[in-house]
């Protein structure tokens, strides 16, 4: 159908990404809830370096990062970015209450289901926390938060999310996001460094499947929501690291010549052998890169928070 007035915002996604050149499938549809907990156990493989790279971070140097988030002021509003279930951010939650400080948090996700799960968490750890939990697009929340902005704001973006973003869109929606910040507000934001290129490569390539499951599972979504009838079965897993531009890339691709027809949108899509879908991009950046970054998007860099091995950085930036 060339007419896709009055399908979801999902199958106008999914048919334009498949009718694109080459095929490609965007991220921010993997975490339905099987895609949430395909995520966590993702986050927990020995592969996956990144969250207890950032892990570590904060549990050593929580005592410097609340300073930092502290400056002169008495209190914040710690937002957060694509909160998911808030594992690394509670241990600075928790630090937080206990030694007293006057905060509020304000977890924004795209997913329901993941903020019902850390509000119901948080209620257990820390009942007294004063919780603003917002479902939706990041920018439309900021905006809501800002119509009542009393006190300084410190935005979390953790996790090398913004590696999501290609280099060319990453300082738009840096500036975009500097933008809905005011002048004193901070931002701390996770980078996935340069390393080995194997050991990238690794974290995308785990030896347990669960990877190449968290992307099949997204043919699957499709199918079930969408009335698709993807063979998950043909398809395969493949990432590539480039070391030169620091680009990991996931791509599914079709081990046979087939077509897919898809009942939402009424179309058939044909995939030849071998042909890839690009499903997710994850970019590693060099310190050089990201300083510039902060201050491409109106921010000055306050402090680079690392682990013991060098491999991330949670870099805490402020709105000039």
């Amino acid at each position: 159908m060339s007419e896709t007035t009055g399908l979801s915002t999902f199958a106008k996604d999914v048919h334009a990404g498949l009718t694109s050149t080459p095929k490609c499938l965007s991220s921010k549809y993997f975490y339905d809830e099987t895609g949430d907990q395909l995520f966590q156990t993702i986050m927990g493989l020995d592969e996956y370096y990144l969250t207890r790279s950032e892990f570590e971070i904060f549990e050593n140097q929580k005592e410097e990062i609340l300073k930092s988030f502290l400056g002169n002021d008495a209190s914040f509003n710690l937002v957060e970015l694509g909160a998911g279930d808030g594992t690394k951010t509670k241990v600075l939650i928790n630090y937080f209450a206990k030694n007293k400080v006057d905060f509020s948090y304000s977890p924004i996700d795209i997913s329901q289901h993941v903020l019902d799960l850390l509000l119901e968490d948080l209620q257990k750890l820390n009942p007294k926390l004063k919780v603003n939990a917002i479902q939706g697009d990041y920018f439309d929340a900021l905006a809501k938060l800002n119509e009542n902005h009393f006190q300084k704001e410190v935005v979390l973006f953790l996790g090398s999310n913004i590696g999501n973003f290609s280099n060319g869109s990453a300082p738009k929606f840096l500036k975009r996001l500097g933008d809905n910040l005011s002048p004193g507000d901070l931002l701390l934001i996770g980078f996935d460094l340069m390393k080995d290129p194997n050991v990238i490569l690794n974290a995308y390539n785990d030896a347990s499947g669960i990877t190449k499951a968290f992307n099949l599972n997204l043919l699957d979504r499709i199918n079930s929501e969408l009335g698709a009838n993807f063979d998950i079965d043909s398809f395969d897993h493949f990432p590539t690291y480039n070391p030169v531009t620091g680009e990991t890339r996931s791509y599914l691709i079709s081990t046979k010549k087939q077509e897919v027809f898809i009942e939402a949108t009424g179309e058939s899509y044909a995939f030849d052998i071998w042909e890839p879908i690009h499903m997710e991009v994850s970019q590693k950046y060099s310190m050089n890169t990201i300083h510039q970054f902060a201050a491409q998007a109106g921010f000055k860099v306050v402090k680079d928070f690392t682990d013991e091995n060098n491999f991330f950085v949670d870099s805490l930036w402020e709105k000039i």
